[in-house]
């Protein structure tokens, strides 16, 4: 697997980082302590998304839409991202009428 760069911060950053950047590049990952960083939870593992290999994510756009309020409360009472899911479902509707399209 390639090595990646380390990230820097943007020269024109007004912020002035500490961290010597030229040592980190050039430790192994072996040499990296990880000891401070918690293993992830089980549902965390879960949730998490892998896009190697994967063509990338078109940008999002704000739109104003407006919903019938027990709907609205339903998703919500989903939990954190109920936009997210709100799009998932939407998406799987649009996929699967275009799939109906197509067999026509």
């Amino acid at each position: 697997m390639p090595e990646k760069p380390a990230s820097r911060p943007p020269k024109n950053s007004s912020q002035s980082s500490q961290t010597d950047w030229e040592r980190l590049a050039r430790l192994s990952d072996e040499e990296i302590d990880t000891a401070d960083i918690p293993e992830p939870t089980p549902k965390q593992f879960a949730q998490a998304v892998l896009r190697k290999g994967l063509k990338p994510v078109s940008p999002k756009r704000q739109v104003t839409l407006r919903l019938d309020a027990d709907v609205l409360e339903w998703l919500k009472e989903q939990g954190r991202g109920y936009q997210t899911r709100m799009n998932a479902l939407l998406r799987a509707y649009m996929e699967a009428h275009r799939e109906r399209k197509d067999s026509r």
